[in-house]
């Protein structure tokens, strides 16, 4: 956008930006800490970790968070991490926001899911993203480093019993690893199952700095490996509406839709001229872009006292300062946060 068409500075209004963004979805980090070791995300020894002092607690979360709801706009809350489920208090803290007016998620591996789904959603939880990259065990244990598929699909079951619906899953394709017969196997899967499907490039995002422009598989590509398993696809006619994934109806062969999948194209097609996301890290600190190498830390005046007029200025300026684009290109350089670090 020009800069004479740049809008005024908000003053008390929800989480507008230069731009004419609007974020109204946030995404909480509850914990840094994981129990996979994905290639795409952690080294395989892990990331140090910040203190426990240093996270938010339960009761910090349940503040910002209806600061963002009450006084910025806020309609859409997904809990990230790390691991979700790590969280001891995980349960008590869906309880606390389930009390909001807010469409409240979880993205979770779903390593231990089986034992908590059903307390998670009669605490409020509505819906889970559960991350599965294969169903062949060889390849989950190469992505992941861990041994833990078996507990992934029994967590993705008792999700099921327990009523979460949609259950959505995120799947990165890695180049050599499960970019073949893998991403079809697991369409037909949940296509039978009438989960929804998300393709998700790699991102740059990775502790082991090994992104690579060149090789990782974008959107078009995805396409292809899907178009010649022979899955027809067809835009899907709902709007996107600022949705990170772009949908497609997976099509019969009478030419009626199967399901629907979503690629999340943020390399080779981004979407941020319509992004309305905002995140809060688990050290309680803003970031106005996934791929952003500043952060505005709310943690710190919250406990010196700070009111929720002002925390809420504070959201509001670091969101005005969100530039257009995330500025991957051949000069770019990633945060020194990794995914695990970020939240998803």
């Amino acid at each position: 956008m020009a800069a004479s068409a740049m809008l005024p500075h908000p003053v008390a209004r929800p989480l507008a930006d230069r731009h004419g963004r609007v974020a109204d979805d946030l995404r909480i980090s509850l914990t840094e800490r994981c129990n996979l070791r994905c290639t795409y995300c952690m080294p395989a020894e892990g990331l140090p970790l910040a203190p426990d002092e240093a996270l938010m607690t339960r009761a910090e979360i349940a503040r910002l968070t209806s600061i963002a709801v009450r006084d910025l706009g806020v309609r859409s809350v997904r809990l990230t991490g790390g691991e979700p489920l790590l969280r001891r208090d995980l349960i008590e803290i869906v309880g606390d926001l389930a009390e909001l007016d807010v469409d409240l998620s979880l993205t979770t591996n779903a390593v231990g899911l089986a034992s908590r789904a059903q307390a998670l959603v009669d605490a409020g939880l509505q819906r889970i993203n559960v991350s599965l990259d294969t169903l062949d065990p060889t390849h989950a244990q190469l992505l992941s480093r861990r041994s833990l598929l078996p507990r992934v699909l029994e967590g993705i079951d008792a999700a099921e019993v327990a009523g979460l619906s949609p259950i959505k899953v995120n799947a990165v394709l890695m180049p050599g690893i499960n970019d073949g017969e893998d991403a079809a196997q697991l369409l037909e899967w949940c296509l039978d199952r009438d989960f929804e499907l998300r393709f998700i490039e790699q991102m740059p995002l990775d502790a082991d700095r090994v992104w690579d422009a060149r090789t990782f598989v974008p959107a078009a590509r995805v396409r292809e490996i899907l178009g010649d398993a022979g899955y027809r696809l067809r835009p899907h006619p709902a709007p996107r509406e600022g949705a990170p994934a772009e949908r497609f109806e997976v099509l019969g062969g009478d030419g009626t839709a199967r399901g629907t999948i979503g690629i999340i194209a943020s390399i080779s097609e981004p979407f941020c001229a319509d992004c309305r996301r905002t995140r809060l890290t688990s050290q309680g600190t803003i970031r106005h872009c996934l791929f952003a190498r500043t952060e505005t830390d709310l943690l710190g005046p919250l406990r010196e006292g700070a009111d929720d007029d002002a925390i809420a200025d504070l959201w509001r300026e670091a969101m005005w300062g969100k530039p257009a684009g995330h500025g991957i290109d051949e000069h770019f350089e990633a945060p020194e946060r990794s995914m695990s670090q970020i939240g998803g």
